[in-house]
């Protein structure tokens, strides 16, 4: 019988970011520097074969538009056609708060709840990192994706 799972995935900037998880702790982590569209099925293809995905999880925003869509697509699907519940949490949950690139020198900043953009002379590099140990409550039934966040502000 296939080891009971929940799946993490950062999908925001390269390399996109998988984090297997068995009993909240973080057992396995994949990387790739390949396409969300191209790549994100034949990961999932090999993660069906070995293990039993109960949750998915994934970072909804902020961040490059079509690295959002393709990822809250391609996991909805999942959700619905296999019956796995899907969570999201917000990107600054996973790199400690810091400014993310939006467009040109316009990074997204989180200030207590509020996402808006803000001019930075240097775009700082963003490094996202996969928890050790996932914290259901420290996401939310609602995943469907921030896309209202405008990259101008």
């Amino acid at each position: 019988m296939p080891k009971k799972v929940d799946v993490l995935l950062i999908t925001l900037t390269s390399p996109i970011l998988i984090g297997i998880y068995e009993d909240k702790k973080l057992v396995e982590t994949i990387r790739s520097e390949a396409k969300s569209s191209d790549i994100l099925p034949l990961i999932f293809e090999k993660l069906f074969k070995k293990y039993e995905i109960e949750r998915l999880f994934y970072a909804n925003g902020p961040g490059s538009f079509m690295a959002i869509k393709v990822a809250y697509i391609f996991l909805k699907s999942l959700s619905v056609l296999k019956g796995i519940p899907l969570y999201a949490r917000d990107a600054f949950y996973f790199n400690e708060n810091q400014p993310i690139k939006a467009i040109g020198k316009l990074c997204f900043v989180k200030i207590v709840s509020e996402i808006k953009t803000q001019k930075f002379e240097t775009v700082p590099e963003v490094t996202f990192r996969l928890p050790d140990e996932l914290d259901y409550n420290e996401f939310s039934t609602n995943a469907t994706p921030l896309y209202k966040i405008g990259a101008v502000g």
